[in-house]
């Protein structure tokens, strides 16, 4: 999505997603990007999102 700006929340999602599956926010990454105008996210009917997790044994 071109709009909300989420910058100003990245800090909170950080927490909020550490706290959620129990670990040290600094292991969080939360970035957001426009999509230049272009597609169906960039003419404001959708939105999309990407999650990664890069999980290891203790």
């Amino acid at each position: 999505a071109e709009r909300p700006k989420l910058k100003p929340h990245i800090e909170a999602m950080r927490s909020n997603i550490a706290r959620r599956i129990g670990i040290d926010a600094d292991a969080v990454g939360v970035k957001a990007t426009t999509n230049e105008r272009l597609g169906p996210e960039g003419r404001e009917e959708g939105i999309s999102c990407q999650a990664v997790a890069l999980l290891g044994q203790p």
